[in-house]
This record gives C-alpha cells, sequence and structure tokens, in this order.
C-alpha cells in the first residue's frame, strides 16, 4: 500500500541492532535481509495468499442464512504461512493433523445383491443437548477413495459433532474397511445404490431424527450424484460437500501431468490395488487381475477394473455419469460445497459456478488456497482445519436453523 517499506525495514533494523549486538550478525547487513525479506514475505502473503472465500449462491436467502449461521464462509481464510501451496497442503495434511479418539460400533447391513456394507456409527449416547436417541440429530459421513472410518479429516468431523451432541455414521465401501466382499463388487463414484440402501436403513431406524450428511473427495461426488438423482425425494434435510471432483475427466487430466503423477496419482493407484488385493480370489472370477496390478494411473485402473465392474462400455461413459457437474441442477436440498481452486484433483477451472448460480439450493464456497482436503490454517495446524470449523458451523446451522433457510 502507500507505506514505504524501505523504511520499516529500516527502523525495524535500526531497532532490533539496538536490541541486539551487531557482533551476533557480523553487521547489520544480515539482520537487515533476514527482515527484509520477513517482511516481504509477509506482504506478500497478506496480499495473495489470505484471501477471503469466493461465496457462490444465487438464492439470496441461502446467502443470508449462511451469513448469520455459518459465518465462517464470510471470514478471510488464514493458510498456514508456511504451508498453502495446494499440493504441500495435500500431502502434509495426513502427517499433521492429530487423530481425536472416537469408539465406533459397527453395523454390517446385508444389500439387494447379497453383499455387505459396513457402517460405523458413533451413537453419542452422552449426549448432553439431544438424551433421546430417537430424536438425536445424525450425520451421515462418506470417506473419500480408499478412505475409512479411521481417516483423521472423518475423525474430527465426529469429534465437532459430539460437542453438538449429534449422532454420526460412517460408510465405510464396500471391501475397504476390513469386511469380507461376499460378491464380486465394490464401488464407484457413479452408483449410488449402496449410498441408497444405507440412507433408507438409518433412516428407517432413526425415523423422527434430523439427519444430513457430509461427503469427502469422492465421497462428497458420491453424494451430489445421488441428490442429482433423488432431488427432493430424500430423507436428507441438507448436505456438506467437500474437495469433490466436480469433472473426471479434468480431474484425470490434471493428476497425469508429471509432478501431479509422482506425488499423488501413482500412490493412490497404488492404494486401489492393495484395497482390493486382499480379495483377489473373489474378483478373479470377473477380471483379469494381473492386468489391473499392472495399471500405473487412476485412469488404467479404471479403464481394467471400475468401468467393466459397473458395465460401462466405455472409460469415458463412465467418467462421464460419475461427474457431478452434470447433475447438480437437479439438487433438490440445501448443499455446501467447499473446493480450494488450488486442488490438483479438482482444477479450479473445472468447478461449475454457472450451474450452480442456477440451483437456489446451491453454496458453493471457493478458498484460493487449501489443496485437496488440506484447509490447514494456524502456525502449527494440528487440531482444526478451516473444513472442520465449516462443517461444523454448517451442520449446527442445518440442525437448529434450518426451518430459516428457506424462510429468511
Amino acid at each position: 500500500g502507500g507505506m514505504d517499506w524501505q523504511v520499516l525495514t529500516r527502523e525495524l533494523s535500526l531497532y532490533l541492532e539496538s536490541q541486539v549486538r551487531v557482533g551476533l550478525f557480523g553487521s547489520g547487513v544480515g539482520l537487515s535481509l533476514v527482515l527484509g525479506f520477513g517482511v516481504a514475505y509477509a506482504c506478500y502473503y497478506l496480499s495473495s495468499i489470505a484471501k477471503k472465500p469466493q461465496l457462490v449462491a444465487s438464492n439470496k436467502r441461502f446467502c443470508r442464512f449462511l451469513e448469520e449461521y455459518c459465518p465462517v464462509v464470510t471470514e478471510t481464510y488464514y493458510p498456514t504461512i508456511w504451508c498453502w501451496e495446494g499440493r504441500v497442503q495435500t500431502l502434509l495434511r495426513p502427517f499433521i493433523t492429530s487423530r481425536p479418539q472416537v469408539q465406533y460400533r459397527n453395523e454390517l447391513i446385508r444389500t439387494a445383491d447379497g453383499g455387505q456394507i459396513s457402517l460405523d456409527w458413533f451413537d453419542n449416547n452422552d449426549s448432553l443437548y439431544y438424551p433421546d436417541a430417537s430424536t438425536r440429530p445424525t450425520v451421515l459421513l462418506l470417506p473419500g477413495l480408499t478412505g475409512t472410518s479411521k481417516e483423521s479429516y472423518i475423525l474430527h468431523m465426529i469429534h465437532q459433532s459430539e460437542t453438538l451432541g449429534y449422532r454420526c455414521v460412517v460408510f465405510n465401501n464396500r471391501g475397504i474397511a476390513g469386511e469380507d466382499l461376499l460378491t464380486p463388487r465394490t464401488y464407484c463414484a457413479a452408483n449410488t445404490e449402496d449410498l441408497e440402501a444405507v440412507i433408507h436403513h438409518i433412516h428407517s431406524l432413526h425415523p423422527s431424527a434430523p439427519f444430513m450428511a457430509a461427503g469427502v473427495s469422492m465421497g462428497g461426488m458420491l453424494l451430489l450424484n445421488y441428490l442429482g438423482k433423488t432431488g427432493r425425494d430424500t430423507p436428507l434435510m441438507a448436505a456438506a460437500i467437500f474437495s469433490a471432483g466436480w469433472n473426471v475427466f479434468e480431474s484425470v487430466e490434471s493428476l497425469e501431468k508429471p509432478l501431479n503423477w509422482l506425488l499423488f496419482n501413482y500412490y493412490l493407484t497404488t492404494c486401489l490395488q492393495s484395497s482390493i488385493s486382499r480379495h483377489r480370489q473373489m474378483l478373479e472370477k470377473l477380471f483379469d487381475m494381473d492386468l489391473v496390478m499392472k495399471a500405473r494411473t487412476v485412469r488404467e485402473f479404471d479403464k481394467q477394473f471400475t468401468s467393466v465392474m459397473f458395465g460401462y462400455r466405455t472409460i469415458d461413459d463412465y467418467y462421464e455419469d460419475a461427474s457431478p457437474c452434470r447433475k447438480l441442477k437437479s439438487v433438490g436440498i440445501p448443499v455446501l460445497c467447499l473446493n480450494s481452486v488450488d486442488d490438483v484433483f479438482s482444477p479450479g477451472h473445472a468447478i461449475p459456478v454457472e450451474t450452480a448460480k442456477q440451483n437456489a439450493n446451491v453454496a458453493l464456497v471457493l478458498t484460493s488456497c487449501g489443496g485437496h482436503i488440506g484447509f490447514l490454517e494456524g502456525i502449527w495446524p494440528r487440531k482444526c482445519t478451516y473444513m472442520d470449523r465449516v462443517f461444523k458451523q454448517f451442520v449446527q446451522a442445518v440442525f437448529e436453523h434450518g426451518n430459516k433457510i428457506f424462510s429468511m
């Protein structure tokens, strides 16, 4: 701005030189350089990195509702000053964030095709605000591609829900959470049958409990595809979506750029392979498993395995069907979608901003930094992320003030 940074740096270095013996730095030059760099970095960070998210929502009432009851989406997001870049945030989050202790109760439910789904319940029976289990608000959580109820981001969402008195259920994708595959079928982002069965099951157990869902990454894509298919015909009151890939063609293309392949794609492919190798005997009946295990990219894996399993003629047909950007116009309940525009799994240019503006039920919150399920903030970002705060405020807003979304 209008301030002369050289003057400021000089003032600072003079002040510090009087505080510190010059001999410590040999001369004032080292100190001036360090200070100059520090001031320049701080200016760059404050002018270019720390920004208010972009809130895309055509519905003025939904906007006002968010501003009042979920104010975090209108506040400046200050990403961790030493790791704000998208790839760095994405890589570091699993290592940095803490893992809150959660005691689950596991339930296996059978599906129409003879398979089974593993649900992990956090009942929150000690809930102070909702001692009556039949009306205790319930959040269904959907983890990412190879994720389970043990992911740190899921544990943090449960931790947030616990303090608010809510019950959570984690929908583990088939064959992922240590349970056996009873049929040669796993899961994909396009097929919503298992999710429909789970939602119906939870709702039938607690028909009087307010009910919403939150999906992360592929879990968010699955949830959006379900909402696009069902419209208003769902027991869910609202949904929160984090780091969803909006257009699968754009996602796989981004992940095939050399650096992204090296950092993410190869690792993700090996995760997918190891998640099915346990079930090799069951899957060998339908697939050339040697070919599947030779895949070096997610696209190759999907071509040999996922698209074949779900009966798609080509991988493009599968990717078309799996892309939530096409279903967004049919979503019939309030959804809040958080994405960072520097997410290599869901590139900024592929976020369906125009489509979102055409649906009164949709609000997009777009940060400039945060990566894929990163959203780290604070100097040492172990505890709470920006994403956790968005989750907590939005879920609480819906459960406590949901009747106001469309009546404001």
